[in-house]
């Protein structure tokens, strides 16, 4: 079916109606930005620069902050735009851009916590096998499988939207193109968009956590056979980060998509749309870096380079 919209853009409501917390709110998410932005670069380039991190683990987390920064600009970068120029719209083609662009980079960071919790469950349950199973081909493999899953499932939600009609200029209720609140703007029938949004969403959100709960489970399992605690604190130190990334993610994920609707509103749709967009891209790279030494040590050799920072 061809694109039936009679619109040529909507109108982003954005984080706050008032003009006052409008200002206050565009530095705080202008600094969250830069700061994201910061934050991963320099993850990427400490990974990149020291031999001893070119490993799977380093390599998956190399591309999550990659995703991260895709997955703020996707979405902020607009409403800062707005917000300072006070003309909250966003064209009909640069609100599907944007819807696709921001599934996408959710997607992949769903999928890459997925592989990276089955990288560490392969380094601890089977550490012999270790440099076989995430060989760099394995491990180049499931990095393409995943840029390829998420590509067809944003592609897919986004020509579904695209084949509905929009008879009037709408107000979506968010600070960006998000899919649900677009879908309530529609003057046609959305429930093939409804069921594909249920069926493709349960699907990427749910079975990466699964194998993310099943892999964690045997690390757990692991980690009790240790006999001497240091051995299994020691363990687990390699797991925690993980696994604040993960609460942090699949939390403010589950609470915006899979909560009843009775108990959703916008305001609460809008702060969990946040965290994951905002607040989680911004602090994994700190997460990663702080409980690392080998990651610590490659930040400190980058940042005290005489050819980054000259004396």
């Amino acid at each position: 079916m061809e694109n039936q919209s009679s619109i040529s853009e909507f109108f982003l409501r954005g984080v706050s109606e008032s003009p006052e917390q409008q200002q206050l709110l565009f530095g705080v998410f202008l600094c969250m930005y830069l700061v994201t932005l910061t934050g991963n670069v320099l993850f990427i380039l400490a990974v990149h620069s020291d031999p001893h991190l070119h490993t799977p683990m380093y390599f998956f987390l190399a591309n999550l902050s990659l995703v991260d920064m895709g997955l703020t600009s996707s979405t902020v970068t607009k409403m800062l735009v707005n917000v300072q120029t006070q003309q909250h719209t966003i064209s009909y083609a640069g609100c599907l851009t944007q819807m696709y662009f921001f599934l996408m980079f959710g997607d992949l960071d769903s999928f890459f916590l997925a592989v990276m919790a089955y990288d560490r469950y392969v380094a601890i349950c089977h550490p012999l096998h270790y440099s076989s199973v995430m060989s760099p081909r394995v491990c180049a493999l499931l990095l393409a499988l995943c840029w390829v899953l998420t590509h067809i499932v944003a592609l897919t939600h986004t020509l579904l939207v695209a084949r509905l009609c929009f008879c009037v200029v709408g107000e979506i209720a968010h600070f960006f193109c998000d899919i649900t609140p677009v879908l309530k703007l529609s003057c046609s029938d959305t429930h093939i968009n409804e069921l594909m949004l249920f069926v493709l969403g349960s699907t990427v959100l749910v079975i990466p956590f699964i194998c993310i709960v099943i892999s964690y489970i045997h690390i757990l399992s692991a980690i009790l056979r240790v006999r001497t605690p240091a051995g299994g604190g020691k363990v687990f130190s390699t797991c925690s980060s993980h696994l604040c990334v993960v609460c942090v993610f699949y939390g403010s994920l589950f609470s915006a998509y899979l909560c009843p609707c009775s108990v959703a509103s916008e305001e609460k749709d809008m702060a969990a749309a946040a965290m994951y967009t905002v607040v989680t891209p911004m602090l994994n790279p700190f997460i990663y870096s702080l409980r690392n030494k080998d990651m610590k040590g490659a930040l400190e050799r980058l940042l005290s380079h005489r050819r980054i920072f000259p004396s």
